[in-house]
């Protein structure tokens, strides 16, 4: 008897870590947002790279294409509620920075935000989009 299971093809790999992306757009309209990824990690070592997957009708999908900038914001304890509440609210629908009290910090020579309330946060430029189906890279 195989003591194996077979799977169809499916996302079976969990996720580690979840972060916050925040992003802006280049119009003086778009307000700031954050988006909850779950696909997220280092791609490259020299030159430093982290890739992150979005989904293309995600509101920070746009921002982000647009822009060529966003933020990886790590998550801490104290950010455990808000990362929940920005992995389920769109930034079409609702100010997440206001809804949750955030504060947006712009690091020098960067229009996307960090989160001023992260232990640590990763400024990033758009090096290469890749389409992969669902989500883009």
């Amino acid at each position: 008897m195989n003591k194996f299971r077979t799977f169809d093809p499916c996302t079976m790999l969990s996720p580690v870590p979840v972060v916050m992306v925040s992003c802006k757009g280049m119009k003086a309209e778009d307000k700031p947002n954050i988006i909850t990824i779950a696909w997220a990690g280092t791609v490259n070592s020299a030159p430093p790279m982290v890739s992150v997957s979005v989904r293309k009708e995600r509101y920070s999908h746009k921002l982000i294409s647009e822009s060529g900038e966003f933020v990886v914001n790590l998550v801490d304890e104290k950010l455990c509620k808000a990362c929940d509440y920005c992995g389920v609210k769109s930034g079409r629908d609702t100010d997440k920075f206001a809804d949750l009290g955030l504060h947006a910090f712009y690091p020098e020579g960067f229009d996307a935000p960090a989160l001023a309330e992260a232990p640590l946060f990763l400024c990033c430029r758009v090096n290469k989009i890749v389409e992969l189906g669902s989500h883009d890279m």
